[in-house]
Parts: structure tokens; sequence; C-alpha cells
């Protein structure tokens, strides 16, 4: 069973930075796809960036410019740089491998943006 754990999140200010971080405990990482998904209060998850095995990229045209997604096979991690942050970005992140038709969560991380 494949463990992701988050790390990074915490209070931000509006225009605010923060990067999040994702380990995963299997070495299957390497060979999977993974990405970050947010979600706000009473709405579906939603893709904000994903990195195939190959390293090709895939974010949401609304955080173009803002988030940049990166990973290391080397330490199993994903990364997402959070730039700009904005009060109505939702706050809980979460971070997601698909390895074939298997998925695996994260058990998501607080970003709340507040001045």
């Amino acid at each position: 069973q494949v463990q992701l754990v988050e790390s990074g999140g915490g209070l931000v200010q509006p225009g605010g930075s923060l990067r999040l971080s994702c380990a995963a405990s299997e070495s299957i990482f390497k060979i999977a796809a993974v990405g970050w998904y947010r979600q706000a209060p009473g709405k579906q998850r939603e893709l904000v960036a994903a990195v195939t095995r190959r390293g090709s990229k895939d974010c949401a045209d609304f955080v173009k410019g803002r988030f940049t997604i990166s990973r290391d096979n080397a330490k199993n991690t994903v990364s997402l740089q959070l730039n700009s942050l904005k009060p109505e970005d939702p706050d809980v992140y979460y971070c997601n491998l698909e390895q074939g038709h298997t998925l695996y969560w994260g058990q998501g991380i607080q970003v709340p943006v507040s001045s």
C-alpha cells in the first residue's frame, strides 16, 4: 500500500508563496504519474497540476503562471510551488499518485490564505 505524506502547508497572506511537498513510501513513484489536487468546501476535488513519469506536465488553466509542479524520482517526492496566492484559492490540497488503474491519495494539507 502506497502512503503519501504531504508537508509544507500553513497560513499564508494574500499574494504570498508556499511550497508543498509530498513523499511517497514506495518506489513505484518512479513509474507513476503524480500530481496535486485541491478542494473547496462543498465542491469537487479539482486538478491543480500533474506530471507523468517521463516528466510531461499538465496544469489547470486557473493556476498557470502561479503554481509550478516538480518531481524528484531519486527522493520519491513531488512538490508544488504556490505563488501569488489568493483568498479565493481553496485551502485544502491533496497529493495524488496514479499507477495503472489505481489511485492513491494523501490525507490533505491546509493552505489557508488570509490577512
